[in-house]
């Protein structure tokens, strides 16, 4: 597959759906930021498409007119494509994984919660680049979406609970679509347990309301305590899907993605096909 950088998109671009939650708002995320990568099998008039960021690819086209190999770069993703693309997906890597997702759209306003005295929960801006920089290792997936920590503390799209300079807690726009925002959080494994992520996504939805979006959730089936707090932030189920999450190209050597290799928002297993 050939790369295109983030702000010239091929003209198949279009292909991928507008408007819609979830990690379907990739393409327009891309476009919306200048965050990510275009793929296509061919310079001119091509026949397939991918757009990838933060190790997350949507995939579309005739699966046809690319080889296995031609895949290469999708290796160590999570991608979402039409079930025609299952047999080149399947030759492509040493591994591909169905991960089974839920999809949240929020219905209901919520009050935010106290928060603990000495923490203050409030927008990120661009002087606390350094503190998202030095978030607890188990954090540090939340920023890739925005290609680093500097471009998320100035995008306006995140909160965060803070308490002496520290980040304990971090709520951010994951996917900027046009409609829909798709969120993400991440909480400081010492300071769960507090109510601080659920502050901070609260205010984060208050801010897309603002904006005349909808906040979206997406997470594993199988990761209970994210389901738990995006219900009790007022989100409510839209759908079930399958996404794929692949190993390394077919032929070379690397490591098999396994559960453990997953970050911290991917919770819970992931089960090989006929598990």
């Amino acid at each position: 597959m050939i790369p295109h950088p983030a702000h010239q998109p091929p003209a198949p671009a279009r292909a991928f759906p507008s408007d819609a939650p979830g990690t379907a708002a990739l393409a327009e995320h891309v476009l919306a930021t200048g965050h990510g990568r275009w793929w296509t099998d061919r310079p001119d008039r091509p026949r397939v498409i991918a757009v990838s960021c933060a190790r997350h690819a949507l995939l579309a086209g005739d699966p046809t007119a690319v080889a296995p190999a031609g895949l290469a770069a999708l290796a160590g993703h999570y991608v979402e494509a039409p079930d025609r693309f299952l047999p080149v997906l399947d030759a492509a890597f040493d591994r591909l994984v169905p991960w089974e997702r839920m999809l949240y759209i929020h219905r209901t306003p919520v009050d935010p919660p106290r928060v603990p005295r000495g923490v203050t929960v409030r927008r990120l801006v661009p002087e606390d680049a350094s503190a998202l920089a030095t978030l607890d290792p188990a954090m540090a997936w939340i920023h890739e979406s925005w290609e680093g920590p500097t471009a998320l503390a100035a995008s306006g799209f995140g909160w965060a609970a803070f308490h002496r300079g520290r980040v304990l807690a971090v709520a951010c726009t994951r996917l900027l679509g046009h409609r829909y925002e798709d969120i993400a959080c991440a909480t400081a494994p010492d300071a769960r347990r507090q109510h601080l992520a659920l502050t901070c996504v609260t205010r984060l939805t208050e801010d897309i309301t603002a904006r005349g979006h909808q906040a979206s959730w997406s997470c594993s089936r199988d990761n209970r305590p994210s389901r738990l707090l995006a219900w009790t932030a007022g989100f409510r189920l839209s759908r079930e899907y399958v996404r794929y999450v692949t190993g390394p190209a077919a032929g070379t050597s690397g490591s098999p993605i396994t559960p453990e290799s997953c970050p911290a928002e991917f919770g819970g297993p992931l089960r090989a096909r006929g598990a």
